[in-house]
């Protein structure tokens, strides 16, 4: 009885957790800010982080859940790819 109990709540835990952000924002090799979507099929290359911040809003409707930022050192490319910037030759 104990474990079904723990299932459940495990299993309430992971339902309740957010979905994954529609949008990426980072930047490429050459430090050219990007913005995809999770199934590579709408984004773009844009002069400045404002102006991807900008179009990723305005693709989701204004919602902050829908975006998030590549991380700190990484690189990313329009085939969705994020390489750690280290890996870079």
């Amino acid at each position: 009885m104990a474990n079904a109990q723990h299932i459940q709540r495990r299993t309430a835990h992971i339902a309740a957790s957010p979905a994954p952000a529609r949008f990426t924002v980072g930047r490429d090799r050459r430090g050219t800010w990007i913005v995809q979507d999770r199934q590579g099929l709408v984004g773009g290359l844009f002069a400045n982080e404002a102006a991807a911040l900008h179009f990723a809003a305005e693709e989701c409707n204004h919602n902050p859940a829908d975006i998030c930022r590549a991380p700190e050192g990484s690189v990313l490319d329009l085939n969705g790819l994020v390489i750690p910037f280290s890996n870079l030759h």
